[in-house]
């Protein structure tokens, strides 16, 4: 509505019904934005608390390869890694968050077939297989979690970006073209009043 607007009490209805879908519209966005906040707050927690898992597990992970590799050469540690098959058991799903579509990865874990045979290897080997895994499975947690946490963070900014405008732009717009067409309004109240007080006056003095 133009700030413009000519002052009628239709006028005024329309800017004070506007000024309430603003105020509402303002407090979806708030409560949305907090929604956001508070999922975004649990997933840097959990963040942090899985690249901690991965610090640890990765470097027992590491010292048993190292283990291994002096155990049994180099060239066979390139050779085992390099007969592994690739990974399928990652699935990417979406949920949604007050609109915002994050990922929900689902990793199921495959059947380790062994390339390799018992009596040929170290038990280093078999330790460093493991903890690899377990870093592998913890890292696909780690992306999901931190993609999620990057998309929410991209929506909260463009929510709060929208609730200020509500609050800062759009409702004291509104707020000061309702008073101003409030006050038009009884101005011309007053100056009708005072016109048909002189007019009554003069008929009764004839």
């Amino acid at each position: 509505m133009n700030t413009n607007t000519f002052p009628t009490k239709g006028n005024l209805i329309a800017a004070k019904s506007s000024l309430a879908l603003a105020k509402q519209g303002y407090g979806l966005m708030d409560r949305k934005r907090n929604i956001l906040i508070r999922e975004l707050m649990g997933l840097i927690d959990q963040a942090k608390d899985i690249q901690k898992e991965i610090d640890t597990t990765f470097t027992s992970a590491y010292d048993a390869l190292m283990k291994a590799t002096i155990e049994l050469g180099l060239d066979f540690i390139k050779d085992i890694a390099g007969s592994v098959d690739v990974d399928n058991g990652v699935k990417i799903k979406t949920r949604s968050v007050m609109g915002t579509e994050i990922p929900l990865v689902q990793y199921e874990k495959q059947p380790l077939d062994l390339v390799y045979a018992y009596y040929t290897t170290r038990e280093s080997l078999d330790v460093a297989r493991e903890k690899f895994l377990k870093v592998k499975e913890l890292t696909v947690r780690l992306s999901m979690v931190e993609n999620a946490a990057y998309r929410l963070a991209s929506n909260i900014k463009k929510t709060q970006k929208r609730a200020n405008a509500l609050k800062n732009i759009t409702i004291p717009r509104y707020e000061a073209l309702s008073k101003g067409i409030s006050n038009s309004l009884e101005e011309k109240e007053r100056e009708e009043f005072t016109r048909l007080k002189v007019i009554k006056e003069r008929a009764n003095k004839k």
